[in-house]
């Protein structure tokens, strides 16, 4: 009976033991399982990037236009500034539209083949090289907003990162042209809107 008692004790001993290597080895392969998930969401989780930003210090983003940059003042070019560019940006293009235009979109200013280490276009110019293209006043020059009495037009401000340096275009080209030109190199683009009415 004794030998009875302690191969029951030994039955019943080991019978309370399996459970916790169980456990132990199940508790094992839940962590090391654990950690192959969070490694594969780590992996498949895109690094964040700020977006690209284009801004004006004569007026915020949204806000009026001064006059000074209209063709009702000096009708020259408002400062602008952008940060936040792509990695492997070559050169920039820069159009500026006006959507609310009678006619339909009307262009103010097309400029291209900014060079890739550009981040600033000072007040007025001059640019600091590229192109600039022709303008719906026919002109290869900025044209600043001169919009019809009533409502305020906006004013877009449009810049476009690109991974090649040029779009081999001559100086003069089109809005048309210029958008042509690089489709398939944009890396990024921003904008920014300025208002004027009368």
């Amino acid at each position: 009976m004794l030998m009875g008692r302690r191969h029951g004790w030994c039955l019943l001993t080991c019978d309370m033991r399996l459970p916790e290597t169980f456990l132990g080895r199940f508790g094992l392969i839940l962590v090391m399982f654990g950690l192959a998930v969070s490694a594969c969401q780590s992996a498949s989780q895109p690094v964040m990037e700020v977006e690209m930003r284009i801004w004006s210090t004569a007026f915020a983003d949204g806000d009026t236009i001064p006059v000074k940059y209209t063709c009702d003042g000096e009708n020259i070019s408002p400062p602008l500034g952008w940060e936040a560019v792509p990695q492997g940006a070559a050169s920039f293009v820069l159009v500026a539209d006006d959507p609310d235009a009678p006619r339909g979109t009307w262009v103010h200013w097309v400029v291209y083949d900014l060079p890739g280490d550009t981040r600033t276009l000072p007040e007025g110019g001059p640019l600091p090289g590229g192109s600039q293209g022709v303008t719906d006043f026919r002109q290869n020059t900025y044209g600043g907003p001169c919009p019809p009495p009533g409502k305020a037009h906006r004013y877009f401000f449009k810049l476009y990162a690109l991974d090649i340096p040029s779009l081999g275009l001559p100086e003069g080209a089109d809005k048309a042209q210029v958008e042509s030109a690089m489709q398939g190199h944009i890396l990024a683009q921003a904008q920014t809107i300025g208002r004027y009415g009368r």
